[in-house]
């Protein structure tokens, strides 16, 4: 309870700076006017354009931070992460064609297109997992799922009709919330919320699972249905996440990693705090992307690669070390 009252505590903060902070700083002055002035340009700025990109990093963030730590507690690999099932490389091929298409223009589009890419790539996950619960072949299946979605996705790239298009398609693929509103966010709430729903109904799946494969299955607990939930949650999760957002690596791999000693060894008790600190990561690393001194705005996918390839690469060594050991 603590730590998850501490990780809200630090979220608002992370909230609260990333509504006064950002290329135009405002003044304490035009502050008190956008609370006072409906309409004027402060309040347009603070309310309009900042609050729904924040709220829609922490949103994304927090989508990504849970999904991350239902797939580790699943797969029990402290490096599986939402894209390593193949899941975000389906969205991204998904957002891919309708841009490509000349959908872009039609608003909701691009974001419908790498949703329905994101269930379908879920299905074939949900019924290998529904199939074979060893998470080695999961594993796999999403490695290979992963590969291919890529590789159409290049395809994609190639066959673009015009630089601008692929201008379009490479910067959706590289992640941000720029320019999100409130209609953006709630068009990905409900998916988002019935993936949370079958994340927390997995967790007493993911508890049984520490003791082992054996003793889960002697546990009583219908192990195929928690385990098909906890992939088609994480699964829903992740492409709404990506239909917002676009691709955004490593929050899910870390968010985690960051609580997991203070929630314990418990994967139902991470899943919480996860989704705070991974909303927390998020909105740090928009705000970074916004502050950091570029001609052009650093796209969010960037930033979270510049500090994840790092955790990843640190993560990966103390699990080798403990293997070995």
């Amino acid at each position: 309870m603590r730590l998850n009252i501490g990780l809200a505590a630090g979220l608002l903060a992370l909230l609260a700076a990333g509504l006064l902070l950002g290329e135009t700083q405002l003044t304490a002055a035009q502050l008190a006017q956008a609370f006072a002035e409906p309409g004027s340009g402060p309040h347009e700025v603070l309310f309009a354009i900042r609050l729904p990109r924040t709220v829609a990093a922490a949103v994304v963030g927090a989508a990504l931070g849970l999904s991350g730590a239902v797939l580790q507690g699943l797969l029990r690999n402290p490096l599986a992460d939402p894209g390593v099932l193949g899941v975000a490389g389906g969205a991204g091929l998904g957002a891919a064609l309708a841009i490509s298409l000349g959908f872009a223009a039609m608003p909701g589009a691009v974001e419908a297109a790498s949703l329905a890419a994101a269930l379908a790539a879920g299905l074939l996950l949900t019924a290998v997992a529904a199939r074979f619960r060893e998470p080695e072949t999961l594993i796999l299946f999403g490695v290979a799922l992963s590969a291919f979605a890529g590789a159409l996705t290049s395809l994609v790239f190639n066959f673009s009709p015009s630089p601008v298009t692929l201008q379009e398609v490479f910067s959706w693929l590289l992640g941000s919330v720029e320019n999100r509103d409130w209609d953006d966010i709630g068009r990905e709430l409900v998916p988002m919320a019935v993936g949370a729903g079958l994340c927390a109904y997995a967790a007493r799946g993911l508890v049984m699972l520490t003791l082992g494969e054996e003793t889960a299955a002697l546990s009583g607990l219908p192990m195929a249905r928690l385990r098909t939930a906890a992939v088609a949650g994480a699964s829903l999760l992740t492409g709404a996440a990506v239909a917002m957002a676009g691709i955004v690596g490593f929050v899910g791999l870390a968010a985690p990693h960051l609580v997991r000693a203070g929630a314990g060894a418990d994967p139902g008790r991470v899943l919480v705090p996860s989704a705070l600190a991974g909303a927390g990561l998020l909105v740090a690393a928009d705000l970074a992307a916004r502050l950091i001194p570029t001609d052009l705005e650093l796209k969010l996918g960037v930033v979270t690669a510049l500090f994840g390839g790092p955790l990843f690469a640190l993560i990966a060594w103390r699990a080798a070390r403990s293997w070995r050991g």
